[in-house]
């Protein structure tokens, strides 16, 4: 993993709520003006797990920033919707990501605001053409999986959030409060690439799972299940020839992005 402090800190309740308070703001906001925004993130995974949302806190993983994903036909309209809330854009960002990342600061408050169009495009590309008319008021559970699964260098708040989630949802080839895996195995079944970090990144889940206090024998045991579940049907899901010749190749060539920090 790389540098696990990142996001990781107690956070008490006061600050939490502000967050969480603020994201609520946003959200009206956006459904009154028409604007479509989907939230990714810890806040994200907050929200779609209120049985097991409670690990975030016991387990030291701090929100640090409000994150959204929107189409980017609506980038004006965001753009106004939040400066007319006080926030100060970083048109820089904006510019130099050519219209697919945006980024509003409120001064004084230490809120931080992020937003993907289109796609989040780190280590490997995580599109959302027309999945996010799926969830509300998060991006659906399968990218939300796959958000943090493509992270090569993952980090311990990703684990986290992924534990949660797999606590709290089943597994299946539906949307709507499951996750789909069918959609996540065809998505890897076309790109050796994603499935090569998915898969490096769940097997990591298992294994730190087991060494978290907070967590029962029986979570345990759960987490285990669903990341083999998951890994058999990534494995399983039928290959295109292009994959299959990748795969021979292997690690030996380089398969993913490196992340530019903004």
């Amino acid at each position: 993993m790389s540098d696990s402090s990142i996001g990781m800190h107690e956070q008490d309740k006061s600050e939490r709520e502000k967050f969480e308070n603020e994201l609520k703001t946003i959200l009206k906001a956006s459904d009154d003006a028409g604007i479509l925004l989907r939230v990714i993130g810890s806040l994200a995974f907050q929200m779609h797990c209120p049985q097991y949302g409670y690990l975030q806190a016991a387990m030291g993983r701090a929100y640090t920033d409000i994150d959204f994903g929107a189409y980017s036909h609506q980038a004006k309209q965001i753009s106004v919707l939040m400066t007319g809330m006080g926030y100060i854009e970083n048109r820089e960002v904006y510019i130099g990501s050519e219209g697919e990342r945006a980024i509003f600061d409120k001064p004084g408050t230490g809120l931080h605001v992020d937003i993907f169009y289109e796609k989040l495009d780190f280590c490997h590309a995580i599109y959302w053409k027309d999945r996010l008319e799926v969830d509300s008021p998060t991006i659906p559970l399968t990218e939300l999986l796959l958000e943090k699964m493509q992270i090569v260098e993952i980090n311990e708040k990703d684990i986290i959030d992924t534990i949660m989630m797999l606590l709290e949802h089943p597994l299946g080839d539906v949307d709507k409060e499951t996750i789909n895996i069918k959609l996540a195995a065809q998505l890897c079944a076309n790109d050796w690439g994603l499935w090569r970090t998915t898969t490096m990144n769940l097997d990591k889940v298992k294994q730190l799972a087991q060494h978290y206090t907070q967590l029962t024998p029986e979570q345990k045991e759960k987490v285990t299940s669903q990341v083999d579940d998951i890994l058999t049907r990534l494995n399983d899901e039928p290959k295109p020839l292009a994959w299959r010749l990748r795969d021979r190749v292997g690690d030996r060539v380089k398969w993913y992005k490196e992340v530019d920090e903004v």
